[in-house]
């Protein structure tokens, strides 16, 4: 005669126990680990996060010390503590405002002359005709050319004020050679920069396009909205993400350019088309003033964030948005 036992039917001997008849659950919430556990998971990220410090925290720290101190390589001697007077020297400096200037000029040119070309680019991409792959290929190409290797194509065959292409092609209607870096500097290199970032901006917004589902454009187009429309109210909005991305990105990158200026025009006539990276490697390694350089690349960094962090932000707001609807 078998005997009762507590085990419940269906439940092997090795089985966990049952929750409390509480109904309370003593089982840590899922997702949740020890503090063990998780500086177990976070260890194989340790040697990025030591390299990232390394190269790039530490000298930040340098360069704020520096930025304190008023220090010139052909005054060794004369190094001493002065706070944040390098900082308010350089508010006073009308070079540097012409520089900052120059930086905003340079970033909204570029970055809103080639979204706007990368938008009508990416949107003829979206159709599909006979070469496409092979005209998509040609258009990246210039993203992928190194920019001293950009700057010197557009300073010597298209804007050189003897045999350049650009000069050739007004001559034919009659109009005077021009000497585009000399008299036009800045305009010569934002189109050197819209040249090389439209690529960027079309991939991006191209992606974009062919995220969206078919199946919205047809329902427009049976409710009667026309091609316009149809861009306005339901394309662009979809877009919103990928151009504050593109914005975002873009500006970045482009409010460091320094090789086109340096090829280019070397910041010049005078000072006219520096930016601040330049004028930074101007005031660092011709003047060596190593104290005010460093004060110039720490407000550049803070700017930068200020300016990231209020984009991020605003990607983000875009990015809930659009999961919660």
């Amino acid at each position: 005669m078998s005997t009762a036992t507590d085990t419940p039917v269906g439940r092997g001997a090795d089985a966990p126990p049952a929750p409390p008849s509480d109904g309370s659950d003593t089982r840590p919430p899922h997702g949740e680990y020890s503090k063990a556990e998780a500086w177990r998971r976070r260890l194989p990220l340790m040697p990025a996060f030591l390299f990232v410090v390394v190269c790039t925290q530490i000298p930040f720290l340098l360069t704020i010390w520096y930025s304190l101190r008023s220090r010139n390589l052909l005054r060794p001697e004369g190094e001493k503590f002065v706070g944040l007077r390098n900082y308010l020297d350089i508010f006073v400096d009308s070079t540097f405002r012409s520089a900052a200037l120059n930086s905003i000029l340079f970033t909204l040119g570029c970055v809103v002359v080639s979204l706007l070309l990368g938008l009508g680019l990416a949107l003829l991409l979206d159709r599909k005709f006979v070469g496409r792959g092979f005209i998509r290929t040609l258009l990246i190409t210039p993203f992928l050319i190194m920019p001293v290797a950009g700057a010197m194509l557009w300073s010597i065959s298209m804007f050189d004020p003897t045999y350049g292409l650009v000069n050739w092609l007004i001559g034919t209607v009659g109009i005077s050679p021009v000497d585009w870096t000399s008299q036009f500097p800045m305009v010569s290199i934002i189109i050197a920069l819209v040249w090389q970032w439209t690529p960027f901006m079309m991939l991006l917004l191209l992606a974009g396009l062919q995220s969206q589902t078919g199946d919205v454009l047809e329902a427009a187009s049976m409710d009667g909205a026309g091609p316009l429309k149809t861009f306005v109210h339901i394309t662009l909005p979809h877009l919103r993400f990928y151009l504050e991305l593109s914005v975002l990105l873009g500006a970045i990158y482009v409010v460091n350019t320094f090789d086109q200026i340096y090829l280019m025009t070397a910041g010049g006539p005078g000072t006219a088309s520096a930016n601040l990276p330049f004028y930074i490697y101007q005031r660092a390694f011709l003047g060596f003033d190593i104290g005010q350089s460093a004060a110039m690349g720490v407000i550049t960094v803070i700017a930068t964030i200020v300016i990231a962090t209020f984009a991020l932000r605003l990607i983000f707001t875009s990015i809930n948005s659009k999961e919660q609807s």
